[in-house]
């Protein structure tokens, strides 16, 4: 209701603004401080004061005089605060929100017709799942999520690095060395297992005898070169330990979860030719050097100092040519396309626009998020020496931990229905993975964060357990009236602050589901969802809705308000791609 609210409120203003014969380029709408009653208001007083000769307060009154609300469905009335146009609700703003949300798929917006492709994750296919790089397919599976909620045809794609030196190392030494030379792993999983030849290969590349390192070297090379020249017997001996790899890391990402349409190999774009034809345009382009073998891309009138190298001196294309391929392949079957990239990327993104636009594309295209890394409290984590914290050890930690807080509060449910172990089991995976993916998404992209457990699995703070445990209320009250009470949307009949602050809460989500989706910030739909959990339990506290004391039409009022609150809530932390217990 929020976004036909504004549009009725947009329309009243550009009418007012025109009868007062002053210009409505810019109407300043916003939405007041949580003491001002009203739904949205209007700073445009400001900007409009020197052009009408009066102090902004006349010009509001002005404004809000030439507005008549008898002829508008959803805005009741006009006032004006100081500076400000103030726009209050009527009635039928209420009773079709109340109405709209009784449905399950409420939130969802309309189909736009606009195709989008998600790239996020992307790590190395040379290990497990990093905690450090885990804010990445978080991240990257909320956005979208939400443009899917918020009508775009969207898919989500993991870009795979599997013609790079680092691959080309590991193939290597999982055809050097021999099991018998390895440490157990770590778990019972192809990641793990195959982790230790890559570890193994780089410490020999490191310390091995000189003439043995040099002629690893040569392989390594050959490897490259094989995959560069098309080789089929390169492609099946690298396709194998990232295929092996790959699989592992997928069954820890479905436990976030995080799913891909499509696993896209860059080799694909070295095999369809599209590579090669990207570095013979950018030779062409008038901007490119040849410097002791090797192809430079000037970039310096685009602000860059450091030039782009997309060929080596051996004739093997880089990284970022291929995802120059890549993106031309986006560009040519969606509309647009975001990626989700960490902060060491930041750079690199910059100057694969730059070399996109001068292949003649239009940059535009492509949005990248970049974020910030997570930390523990002991510091900043690192990878390749396999020192650092898995996400399968933060994931099994997290729902350790929500089983113990789970377990302890079991005396104190309100609920008579009896959990089973194999409830428990669920909810704790519920909590568990649900507090790791609302800690790290509740906080803006550009924001390091330091992981605290305290905080992610407080079940009264800013967590995912809080937002869940409100939800579970929400579907107890629905389940103990099922045959005893049935929900009727009456607005009317909901008049307390705690029932009108609680349907403007719910009627303002599809707005921030079309705000996130435009913006990219999930971290909005994390603070909208904790606000409406706030909501519904200063109703559950102040509102009774089942008894003998309740009035039976207002019992029934107040249920569909339930209703429309758990439909809400569990469209919220599904577009944060967090699961809502029905039962805690």
């Amino acid at each position: 209701m929020l976004i036909d609210f504004r549009e009725e409120v947009e329309s009243a203003l550009a009418g007012a603004l025109d009868s007062l014969d002053l210009p409505g380029e810019d109407l300043g709408i916003e939405t007041p401080p949580e003491d001002v009653s009203a739904i949205l208001a209007s700073s445009v007083a400001f900007r409009l004061a020197g052009i009408a000769e009066q102090p902004p307060p006349a010009v509001a009154e002005d404004i809000a005089a030439a507005i008549d609300a008898t002829d508008l469905t959803y805005v009741g009335s006009v006032d004006t605060q100081g500076p400000y146009v103030n726009f209050h609700p009527a009635e039928a703003y209420y009773e079709e929100t109340l109405d709209a949300a009784q449905s399950a798929s409420y939130g969802h917006r309309p189909e736009k017709g606009e195709s989008v492709v998600v790239e996020h994750t992307s790590a190395n296919p040379t290990g497990p799942v990093h905690v450090g790089r885990a804010r990445n397919p978080i991240l990257g599976d909320a956005i979208a999520r939400i443009m899917d909620l918020a009508g775009y045809d969207v898919d989500t794609h993991y870009y795979v690095n599997d013609a790079g030196r680092q691959i080309a190392v590991f193939t290597w030494a999982y055809e050097t060395f021999e099991e018998s030379e390895l440490p157990e792993p770590e778990r019972d999983s192809p990641e793990y297992e195959m982790v230790r030849y890559y570890r193994r290969g780089n410490t020999f590349l490191e310390e091995g005898p000189e003439d043995e390192v040099e002629a690893a070297e040569a392989e390594i090379q050959a490897i490259m070169q094989g995959l560069e020249r098309g080789e089929k017997t390169a492609y099946e001996r690298v396709g194998e330990v990232v295929d092996t790899v790959l699989a592992g890391m997928q069954r820890c990402l479905e436990r976030l979860p995080a799913t891909f349409e499509e696993f896209v190999k860059e080799t694909r774009f070295i095999k369809d030719g599209s590579t090669e034809s990207v570095a013979t345009r950018l030779q062409e382009s008038g901007l490119a050097y040849e410097d002791e073998g090797a192809w430079h891309l000037d970039l310096s009138d685009r602000g860059f100092e450091k030039d782009l190298v997309f060929m080596r001196s051996d004739g093997t294309s880089l990284y970022t040519t291929r995802d120059l391929a890549h993106h031309e392949w986006k560009f040519e079957n969606y509309d647009r396309a975001v990626t989700v990239l960490g902060e060491d990327h930041k750079l690199q993104a910059r100057q694969l626009q730059a070399a996109l636009d001068v292949l003649g594309n239009d940059p535009t295209q492509l949005t990248d998020v970049i974020y910030s890394y997570v930390n523990l409290p002991t510091g900043k984590m690192s990878t390749r020496a396999g020192t650092g914290v898995d996400l399968d050890d933060l994931l099994d930690e997290a729902v350790d931990r929500a089983r113990e807080a789970v377990e302890s509060r079991l005396g104190d449910r309100i609920r008579d229905d009896e959990l089973t172990e194999s409830d428990v089991a669920r909810i704790a995976e519920q909590v568990g993975i649900g507090a790791v993916r609302y800690d790290i998404v509740s906080k803006q992209p550009s924001k390091p964060i330091t992981f605290k457990w305290d905080d992610a699995l407080d079940f009264e703070g800013q967590s995912a357990p809080y937002v869940q445990y409100a939800h579970a209320r929400t579907c107890g009250i629905v389940d103990e009236a099922a045959g005893t009470v049935e929900p009727t949307p009456n607005a009317s009949l909901l008049q307390t602050a705690a029932e009108r602050d609680l349907l403007k809460r719910i009627a303002a989500f599809p707005a921030r589901i079309e705000e996130s989706a435009q913006d990219l910030e999930p971290h909005t739909i994390a603070t909208y969802a904790r606000e409406l959990a706030d909501a519904v339990n200063v109703f559950y506290r102040e509102c009774p809705v089942l008894g003998e004391g309740v009035d039976p039409d207002r019992s029934a009022a107040r249920l569909a308000l339930v209703v429309a609150a758990r439909n809400t809530l569990a469209n919220a932390l599904s577009a944060l791609g967090i699961a809502a217990p029905e039962s805690m």
